[in-house]
């Protein structure tokens, strides 16, 4: 038989990286961990959703996070410049749309016995959760970076590069928890770029933003706020980081961008300049950290199991940054894959079948999760009609929480569905030219 060092090898040591880590090592295996930075180190995507408060508490790193003193995040909002738009059937409206907001508590989710989550410094974050997997018994390497698996009849050799040293570790199996490194799907040569969602991102941090600036009630001005702009596909996240320290950040489609010939910096606050509050309120600010571009991030993989690997959280998939999904996706796929692997290894048989309970679930949420942000996209600002509309309101909650898995249709994917086809087939609608130009098929490509 042949010998091997560790049962599973980890490559990546974010969110997905180190709760697979703590997941495995609870339940009795050996994993090695293999990060290529030396942590912390900055990350964006700084806001969670409650769908991952069940899974920090499994593994046991939730009091962790809450004693760590960042921002609880209550609720999300949503404000745009419009304010006239005719109700054509919806009721709970106010403002014309031009303002929506959800309270998590509004709904209960199952595994969550808080009505907040919390906005987050990745840094810190990210250090935590690998900190915690450390202390479950996994064995963590930072500054190390992985070159290459092999595959073989039984086993998997990782090859990895410390420094100027060069090793293999042999390991039962791989999981790919390398971000939008995407480590194995390069590798395996099954990464293939989303057809609609080619988004670009543009953001930073600044200290002093009076939250409030376009905030209705001040009482929830540290909620995550989506600002919609009067330009094409294109809106802008405002994250709390600390008291004082506010992530954010302009995203729209990378030909956007590129057709306005403007640098990063310029295109920023020309963005923010069609909001002249936002713009108002962000020039009074002080900017703490420079700009950062992020583009073609959007992708998918043609095979995201295989005969003794897994890929989780970005690694797997990235459609887009809206609605904060990345953290929650990093956690449950590690919980969804950590149950199969758990399970292969009583069995003692690794092979792509062993995972294919993960695999389906994955394929499930994933398909929920890209059309709910396709419909999103197509309904622009009436989507906020949705929010406020109580026959919705609910089911809109459920998938913004996270809670996107366990049904192959969702209601509110439905009703979402049927509005945008009877307003795209009739120009004379009174919606009509209000819905966003980017058009996505109703099943997410490849997965």
């Amino acid at each position: 038989m042949t010998e091997f060092d560790y049962d599973v090898a980890i490559i990546g040591g974010g969110p997905a990286g180190s709760t697979v880590a703590s997941y495995l090592s609870r339940a009795g295996l050996s994993c090695v961990l293999f990060e290529s930075a030396v942590f912390p180190r900055p990350h964006v995507g700084e806001s969670l959703v409650p769908a991952t408060t069940p899974v920090l508490s499994e593994i046991g790193a939730l009091e962790l996070i809450d004693q760590a003193g960042f921002p609880r995040k209550y609720g999300a909002a949503w404000t745009s410049a419009a304010s006239d738009i005719p109700s054509a059937g919806f009721s709970g409206l106010h403002g014309g749309l031009g303002a929506a907001e959800i309270e998590f508590r509004e709904t209960d989710q199952e595994g969550v016995h808080q009505d907040y989550t919390y906005h987050v410094d990745r840094a810190k974050f990210d250090h935590l959760l690998l900190q915690h997997a450390n202390s479950q018994g996994a064995k963590v390497f930072e500054g190390t970076r992985v070159r290459r698996v092999e595959f073989d009849a039984d086993g998997v050799l990782v090859h990895i590069v410390t420094g100027e040293q060069d090793a293999g570790v042999r390991a039962r199996m791989v999981v790919d928890a390398s971000g939008r490194g995407t480590f194995l799907g390069r590798q395996l040569g099954v990464k293939v770029p989303d057809p609609v969602f080619k988004q670009y991102a543009i953001h930073t941090w600044f200290d002093g933003l009076d939250r409030t600036a376009l905030t209705p009630d001040s009482q929830k001005a540290d909620y995550i706020f989506i600002h919609f702009l009067p330009i094409t596909d294109t809106w802008v996240w405002q994250i709390p980081i600390t008291e004082t320290v506010t992530s954010v950040g302009v995203v729209t489609q990378k030909q956007h961008f590129a057709a306005s010939k403007a640098d990063r910096e310029e295109f920023f606050w020309e963005a923010v300049g069609s909001r002249p509050e936002l713009r108002s309120a962000l020039e009074s600010a002080e900017r703490v950290r420079p700009f950062v571009a992020e583009g073609d991030y959007s992708y998918a993989m043609k095979e995201i199991v295989g005969d003794r690997f897994v890929l989780v959280g970005d690694a797997a998939r990235f459609v887009d940054p809206i609605f904060s999904s990345g953290v929650s996706v990093a956690l449950n796929s590690a919980r969804l894959a950590c149950r199969d692997i758990i399970a292969a290894a009583a069995e003692g048989d690794f092979g792509k079948a062993a995972f294919a309970g993960y695999e389906s679930t994955i394929r499930r949420g994933v398909s929920n999760w890209y059309e709910f942000i396709s419909n999103y996209y197509r309904l622009n600002i009436l989507f906020t009609a949705f929010v406020q509309d109580p026959r919705y309101r609910l089911d809109v909650l459920k998938m913004l929480q996270g809670d996107v898995y366990d049904d192959d249709d969702p209601r509110v994917l439905r009703a979402m569905r049927d509005v945008i086809k009877v307003v795209e087939e009739n120009p004379d609608h009174l919606w009509h030219r209000h819905l966003g130009d980017l058009k996505a098929p109703t099943a997410a490509p490849m997965f």
